[in-house]
């Protein structure tokens, strides 16, 4: 993604954030500003409703904004129209080449079952070396990214020898039951859904290619100005982590109604996805400079990387 695309689209984000806002704030409280998406920990913790009493009990209030996917939330960030959210490990390196102010919080331990290149139920590719000259759906700059990457990788072919198709999963997803691609590279919950509702057929998923973390992820202005506060939303994350990992059927029971996917089908995703939220070690700032070196090389961004330089101080 260009700088220029970044910077125009941010603004457009920025717009349509600031129309979505809710929490119920105060004139007296100070605000933190949460991004998340339909599925993961803190929708968990925003249906919970726990995070608004310890946050006013610290003089802030919250206020929740949905965004489709990563890239978007980070585009967000930048603009200042949130100050916290949680993405895979591929939207911050895109983010970080175009100068986002963001800081890795925290993370989630490895899901590579949680990420997949699926293919219709009776598609005649059975292997990636048959996605060579194929066209290949997904959200540009999403945690699948990577994923894509290093599978053609392993299987020799070249990135530049598929036809990328960059869109959102929705979009995505109507594409590929309509045939308009060969292959879809999406996650869970999506991934479980079109493996039940379709039958969609999975090619490989990331296990023993690339780690599919999960990071939460704040600007440097809200680190500065709302440290405290911040520090609570991850307090409250680590609990709702806990709920989840103990009682997963309720989970998926819980979560069903507001995102539109049976239970069952989320059952199946939250069985994939990883618990248990900590502090940025150096492991994981190998991995994600390891993405960022590769991408690099593939020109997907502009600029090298030194995913230090975005690390919160004390991790």
């Amino acid at each position: 993604m260009s700088i220029g695309r970044f910077v125009f689209r941010s603004v457009i984000v920025a717009a349509l954030a600031l129309a979505v806002i809710g929490g119920g704030a105060q004139a007296s409280d100070q605000v933190v500003r949460i991004g998340f998406q339909k599925y993961g920990k803190l929708v968990l913790l925003k249906s919970k409703g726990s995070l608004e009493g310890k946050l006013k009990d610290i003089g802030y209030a919250v206020e929740w904004k949905e965004f489709p996917a990563g890239p978007q939330m980070l585009e967000a960030l930048n603009v200042g129209a949130i100050d916290f959210g949680n993405t895979g490990e591929t939207p911050p390196i895109f983010a970080q080449a175009a100068g986002a102010p963001l800081v890795y919080f925290a993370y989630e331990p490895p899901a590579p079952k949680g990420e997949a290149i699926l293919v219709p139920e009776n598609s005649p590719i059975k292997s990636v070396a048959e996605l060579k000259g194929k066209k290949v759906a997904l959200n540009k700059g999403s945690n699948v990214h990577f994923l894509l990457v290093e599978a053609l990788k392993k299987a020799g072919v070249n990135y530049a020898d598929i036809t990328p198709v960059f869109l959102a999963p929705a979009d995505a997803r109507a594409a590929f039951e309509r045939g308009a691609v060969d292959a879809w590279v999406i996650w869970d919950p999506f991934q479980a859904a079109a493996e039940k509702s379709i039958k969609a057929r999975e090619l490989v998923n990331a296990e023993g290619l690339v780690p599919n973390y999960q990071f939460y992820l704040a600007s440097r202005k809200a680190l500065d100005d709302h440290a405290k506060a911040l520090d609570v939303v991850l307090t409250q994350l680590r609990e709702v982590d806990d709920w989840a990992k103990g009682d997963i059927d309720g989970v998926a029971a819980q979560l069903s109604p507001s995102i539109g996917i049976p239970a069952d089908v989320l059952t199946v995703a939250l069985k994939r996805q990883s618990y248990g939220i900590r502090p940025i070690d150096a492991k994981v700032i190998a991995d994600q400079q390891k993405l960022a070196d590769v991408f690099f090389g593939l020109g997907l961004i502009p600029k090298a990387l030194k995913i230090t330089d975005a690390v919160r101080s004390g991790s």
